[in-house]
């Protein structure tokens, strides 16, 4: 690859990056607490108590996590109908998009040695497992990296338009 071709290219990349919304999910989710907080959220947990016995989580860096989740719109605090002493931890629309990322991670943890779990996630309808995440086509087939390529959302969605 030419030089002028290779900085044009590592330019591209750097624009590109510094508008890519990775980093700014992972400040909010990317750290381990936070991410088994949603894990928590995601399984059940509501309270402030049973976060903190089911992560084993010190309090003040719970009272972090959860502070900095409501305040990234993760999570959302209401009080307790049965306690008005306690408040309920839930889930937000944007917070429940990201179950298939936690998918995706015991996913990848499991298929790369990190242990097969004895429980799985199914189909409360079917009581089958869900199929392993993956990459695919807008026709539904399985993609890896090598089949991928970026290119400008005003082209994809020209292509997908005349395609339909």
């Amino acid at each position: 690859m030419p030089a002028d071709r290779l900085t044009s290219h590592i330019d591209e990349f750097k624009e590109a990056a510094l508008s890519c919304p990775i980093p700014a999910a992972v400040e909010l989710i990317g750290e381990k607490w936070a991410f088994l907080i949603l894990r928590g959220a995601l399984n059940g947990l509501r309270h402030f108590e049973e976060f903190q016995a089911g992560l084993g989580i010190a309090r003040n860096i719970l009272s972090d996590r959860l502070g900095r989740m409501v305040a990234g719109g993760v999570l959302e605090r209401s009080p307790d109908p049965t306690d008005k002493r306690r408040v309920i931890y839930s889930l937000t629309p944007k917070g429940e998009g990201l179950l298939p990322v936690v998918l995706a991670m015991r996913q990848w943890g499991e298929e790369w040695g990190y242990g097969k779990m004895r429980v799985v996630l199914a189909d409360t309808r079917d009581r089958k497992p869900v199929r392993k995440l993956c990459v695919q086509a807008e026709d539904g087939r399985p993609l890896s990296l090598r089949d991928l390529t970026w290119i400008e959302r005003e082209g994809a969605e020209t292509i997908r338009t005349a395609a339909e």
